[in-house]
């Protein structure tokens, strides 16, 4: 089976790209939030 192939990089691309989305969601819902609470 061939690594290299075109399906396997978007597969990669989809899912690294959802991981950074479902990150950024984390940390807007999240992070944000708290560290507000913090310094007021």
């Amino acid at each position: 089976m061939e690594i290299d192939h075109p399906s396997w990089r978007a597969l990669a691309g989809a899912l690294g790209g959802y991981g950074l989305i479902l990150l950024a969601m984390t940390v807007l819902l999240f992070a944000v939030p708290t560290a507000i609470f913090t310094l007021l």
